[in-house]
């Protein structure tokens, strides 16, 4: 490959990448917005849970705990859940550009500590000092909404171990302090059970989000590649597939709203005889870097609906929506100027010709509006060139 081939597959590379470094940080605030949409998604279901859980508790032991407790408990579960349910009720009503983790993360954390706080408080208050059995069952549901959280809000690690040490620590603190080797044990049980869900929920957390980064890269290759295929390597405008493609669609829209769509064909003036005046090689770098001026000639001169592209060689063409014929034309002109107005080093005196053509009533495809253009392109050619021919 020669040496100027490989500088422009560089620049262009660079140029894909759009400056790593700030694409980085983009992918990094995906991933953080992904693992937010993740953490809501999947934790609904932890609001109804959570209170069915305690509900079941109660109805356990009715008979057993302290009934004053349980319902100042079941109370207070009630006013936490429903400040969840209102928070989610909001999350599911914005759109997506208002779910950003500035916003959301902190009420979630707000919402969950509260709540995991009187799950725990509750317990450890209902948790009788002479009821082996109540005491067991008390310990057996703080475990179970443990195990609850880690799949809830595996998203986000230090979630799951505040909510894990808010709901479990308190009742197993209090039977660590207990005299019974029984009550000591059970509660020792636990620990080297929250030892290994602590670390389970590392893994866990580390694997969703290096699933969610290894998407976004995809993503971005995905769309580097695409960009690739679809751009002229050389002027940075769209290929001849990637112009029809968007022409296709270009036509059908301006047809089916009734709009004039104008085509602009584009043809450097004796452009061949570059290599013929510097030589192959010379004439070959010569050429090109008169092709890039004329790409970014292009892509100045037009607005962001309008469609243009390279075709081959050193052929250009363009599409202007609800554009009249005489604007069209005007613009035409206005390119011309610019191209003969070029600074080209080291090429001088350079011209194009252009041809211009609007759709009509008995046009039937897109195709046949390019080659009323062309022909149009041709006429300016044979009278003189360096102008533009209106399609007649």
């Amino acid at each position: 490959m020669a040496p100027l081939s490989r500088q422009r597959n560089q620049a262009y590379f660079m140029n894909g990448l759009g400056h790593g470094q700030d694409q980085d940080e983009r992918i990094e605030q995906q991933v953080r917005a992904d693992r937010l949409h993740q953490l809501f998604r999947q934790s609904f279901a932890a609001i109804f849970g959570s209170y069915l859980a305690a509900a079941m508790l109660c109805w356990l032991c009715w008979d057993r705990l302290d009934q004053p407790i349980m319902l100042v408990w079941l109370a207070a579960l009630g006013v936490s859940s429903l400040l969840r349910i209102l928070m989610f009720m909001e999350w599911f009503r914005c759109p997506n550009s208002e779910r950003l983790p500035a916003r959301w993360e902190r009420r979630y954390w707000i919402t969950l500590v509260l709540s995991a706080g009187i799950w725990g408080g509750g317990a450890f208050a209902l948790i009788p000092t002479d009821d082996r059995l109540s005491q067991v069952l008390v310990m057996l549901f703080t475990v179970g909404m443990s195990v609850a959280a880690v799949s809830c809000y595996s998203a986000y690690r230090y979630m799951t171990v505040v909510s894990i040490s808010l709901v479990l620590m308190p009742c197993t603190v209090w039977l660590l302090l207990q005299p019974s080797s029984m009550q000591v044990g059970v509660a020792i049980a636990v620990l080297v059970f929250s030892t290994f869900v602590f670390s389970a929920t590392r893994k866990l957390s580390d694997a969703l989000e290096k699933a969610f980064r290894l998407t976004r890269q995809m993503e971005r290759a995905h769309s580097i590649s695409t960009r690739a295929a679809q751009t002229d390597e050389l002027t940075g405008l769209m290929n001849r597939r990637a112009f029809f493609e968007r022409a296709q669609a270009l036509y059908a829209q301006c047809r089916h709203h009734q709009q004039p769509l104008c085509a602009l064909m584009l043809d450097m003036d004796h452009f061949k005889q570059i290599n013929d005046t510097y030589g192959h090689q010379a004439g070959h770098q010569a050429g090109d870097q008169v092709l890039r001026q004329i790409g970014a000639v292009i892509s100045t001169s037009f607005r962001q609906a309008d469609v243009y592209g390279r075709l081959g060689g050193e052929e250009f063409a363009v599409l202007l929506p609800n554009t009249s014929l005489e604007t069209a034309r005007a613009i035409a002109e206005q390119l011309i100027a610019s191209i003969a107005g070029m600074a080209a080093e080291p090429v001088k005196g350079l011209s194009a010709s252009l041809g211009v053509a609007s759709t009509h009533p008995g046009q039937q495809d897109l195709h046949g509006l390019m080659n009323t253009a062309d022909k149009a392109l041709y006429r300016a050619k044979a009278l003189g060139r360096n102008q533009v021919a209106v399609a007649e």
